[in-house]
């Protein structure tokens, strides 16, 4: 009887490109983290539970950190027509720093996943 080790599970490697993907994604504007999702949706169907949970967990923080993004880019949008009145200068404040919150809390919960993927810890 052989035992399946944690580097032979299906879909692990695939989840920890993601990841190194989405850790690349702010030098790279976001691209490669679209990358980074299509990689995770197209590979969760033949994945092991172990990687199944953790591609799972990728496309969803992905999704809550565009909706973020979308919500940002609008509020700047109308933050910045409102200069015009002086009050989207604080509105653009406001929109900078929730963009930087939701940029390290993205970065932090990547690199949480990639280390639990490491240890062989489900998301």
């Amino acid at each position: 009887m052989t035992s399946v080790t944690s580097d032979q599970t299906p879909g692990r490697g695939a989840a920890f490109l993601v990841y190194v993907l989405y850790l690349l994604s702010i030098p790279s504007a976001a691209i490669l983290a679209l990358v980074g999702v299509i990689v995770a949706l197209s590979s969760r169907d033949g994945a092991s539970p172990l990687a199944r949970s953790h591609l799972d967990d990728q496309i969803r923080i992905w999704m809550i950190t565009f909706w973020w993004g979308l919500f940002l880019l609008v509020a700047g949008g109308i933050g910045a027509v409102l200069t015009f009145v002086l009050i989207g200068f604080p509105i653009l404040w406001i929109v900078g720093g929730l963009g930087f919150l939701v940029m390290v809390v993205f970065t932090i919960k990547s690199a949480l996943g990639l280390l639990a993927l490491m240890d062989g810890q489900a998301r």
